[in-house]
């Protein structure tokens, strides 16, 4: 007995556990029932992992359990309504990537409690046909359009009229989900729902009830079902506007401007609850925005819409032909795409199909004439049928690939995601700026060291001269007259001003032209310093100078010519040292 009742209060902890939640939520604060009913739903709905299901995967579970051959009257108890629910569930996890798995048991458990208690509020145990496929349909995931053409064929006679009693019986169903959220008295159902929808239309057609239901507004007893929709679609949705009550800087999901007070707007909030700010009042008329367009984008769609190069207004749905529909319960087609062997054994199943009927239109030509052309006709009609289903079949298959790549795609990291980080973006701006700087630096830095390897020899080379003219003189006439090369002078290269280009050159191409004396004292292999080797080579230079400076003296007073241009090298010279003390390399 203890036992018993501990399962039974376990029972009804987790028949009001969603109830509870939903309630944690603070729904009831909305101040509009249609708002506060779509966000119930959807809350709902998302807490029962419904809007992963799409439409079309509901109405192949219901192929799979096999309710597309039973009556829309026929009853099922719980145990089997628990078996469905869990292939539902299990194919979602198996369609889902392995990063976004879902609770299986705990869907099915919350789901399961919320069916029961909307549709079998008196605890009989069975619930019908007709009531779980409007409920699932209609919670579910998908487009709106889909699922009504769903539902017209579930309400619909053979050639495609819709029978009043039938939709009257799915309003009693689906009217059940506004009561279960505590919402009956805005959207319970009447017995007048029926001719309140479709007030004048005796004949109604798909394209007729598609027309009705899909208005701008709908019929009031499901105003909340295209905004459960439209919700969804506007969740992550981003307005960069600041709203004019709680003064946020920007808006999420749905945004509502006044028609009566300029340039004031809501988020959707503040619109909820009926918050309003200075002269602005609730009374006032608000159009609901739920995408946001720049001023740029505003003004080039009046001017397109003015020249008449838009049209005016597109239709709420397409049309489809006025011809009765078969059934979309996906009686005739495979299950999901799941590998490419799938698709092939689908279409070898249908090849030998074909075949079969061939192989039984040959054998009618033993038959009457008259029964001949009977054959004839039913096996062209059932090849064109054929043909149709696998068309059709193809186009749902592509469709499902598509969404599932989509899904895929939408799982993983991008390169755009990245971009959308500022740390990230400053961080690489950051980076490139500082290899640009040391590129540049790097290219200054070789083109001074070549400028100073050539200086340098140069004055080597004007040394070597001087020798040359000194050792000359002494083996002939210490009072011989001085050569005329004492006037040569040192080549000063024009330093480059492309220091903001990324160098190409490696260091050593950097000493291109310059002589053998100057090479053969950088060329030690092992990386040196080019500031201690300038100063060396400049000291030695100097000393050398200083030396034949004396020597010079002791020459004839002709010489002084010669002494004038020396005194000039000295100077060079000196600057050179400084000039290397200045351009002292770093150390990298």
């Amino acid at each position: 007995m203890i036992e018993e009742g501990s399962k039974s209060t376990k029972s009804m902890v987790e028949k009001r556990q969603l109830f509870m939640e939903m309630r944690a939520q603070n729904f009831d604060v909305i101040r509009l029932s249609t708002y506060r009913t779509a966000c119930k739903l959807r809350f709902v709905q998302k807490r029962c992992n419904l809007h992963l299901v799409d439409v079309w995967n509901m109405i192949e579970a219901f192929r799979d359990n096999g309710l597309s051959t039973l009556d829309h009257n026929a009853e099922i108890n719980v145990s089997r309504l628990e078996t469905i629910l869990s292939s539902i569930f299990y194919q979602l996890n198996k369609r889902l990537p392995t990063t976004h798995q879902i609770n299986v048991e705990q869907s099915i458990g919350l789901l399961l409690n919320f069916i029961v208690a909307t549709y079998d509020s008196e605890g009989h145990g069975k619930l019908t046909v007709f009531a779980m496929k409007a409920m699932l349909a209609t919670m579910c995931g998908g487009k709106i359009l889909d699922k009504l053409r769903y539902i017209f064929s579930q309400i619909s006679d053979s050639n495609g009229v819709m029978v009043y009693a039938k939709f009257d019986q799915f309003l009693r169903e689906v009217l059940k989900l506004p009561t279960a959220v505590f919402e009956g008295p805005s959207f319970g159902y009447t017995e007048h729902s029926v001719r309140t929808c479709f007030p004048q239309q005796k004949k109604i057609l798909l394209n007729t009830f598609l027309d009705v239901l899909m208005a701008d507004p709908p019929p009031q007893y499901l105003v909340w079902l295209p905004l459960m929709h439209r919700l969804a679609n506007v969740e992550n949705v981003f307005h960069p506007v600041e709203c004019s009550y709680c003064r946020s800087e920007s808006m999420m999901g749905f945004r509502y401007r006044c028609q009566q007070c300029h340039g004031y707007q809501l988020c959707q909030s503040c619109f909820w609850r009926g918050h309003a700010s200075g002269p602005h009042s609730n009374q006032h008329q608000m159009k609901e925005h739920s995408s946001w367009k720049s001023p740029a984008k505003k003004l080039s769609h009046a001017i397109s819409k003015s020249l008449g190069c838009m049209p005016m207004g597109e239709p709420p749905h397409p049309v489809f032909p006025e011809a009765a529909e078969r059934p979309q319960d996906l009686a005739h087609t495979t299950s999901t795409l799941e590998s490419p062997s799938r698709l092939d054994e689908e279409h070898r199943l249908i090849a030998r199909y074909a075949a079969r009927l061939a192989a039984e239109a040959s054998n009618s030509t033993q038959c009457p004439p008259t029964d001949l052309s009977f054959n004839f006709d039913a096996n062209k009609q059932q090849r064109q049928l054929i043909a149709e289903l696998e068309n059709k079949n193809r186009e749902i298959l592509q469709e499902i690939q598509r969404l599932r790549l989509e899904h895929e795609q939408a799982s993983q990291p991008t390169p755009e995601k990245a971009q959308q980080n500022p740390t990230l973006l400053a961080e690489l701006r950051l980076l490139r700026h500082r290899k640009d700087e040391l590129e540049r630096r790097m290219s200054a830095l070789q083109e001074s060291r070549r400028e100073l390897m050539v200086q340098l020899e140069g004055l080597m080379r004007l040394l070597k001269d001087e020798e040359q003219k000194q050792a000359s003189q002494t083996g002939s006439s210490p009072h011989s007259s001085p050569s005329h090369s004492a006037s040569c002078t040192m080549p000063m290269p024009i330093r480059s001003t492309s220091a903001g280009s990324t160098p190409t050159h490696t260091p050593q191409d950097c000493l291109a032209g310059v002589g053998d004396d100057v090479l053969d004292a950088f060329s030690q292999g092992v990386p040196r310093n080019l500031r201690n080797d300038l100063l060396v080579a400049a000291d030695s230079i100097t000393n050398t100078m200083s030396s034949l400076v004396k020597e010079l003296h002791s020459v004839d007073d002709g010489l002084e010519d010669e002494e004038e241009h020396l005194r000039n090298g000295r100077e060079k010279v000196s600057s050179l040292k400084h000039s290397g003390k200045r351009q002292s390399t770093p150390s990298f």
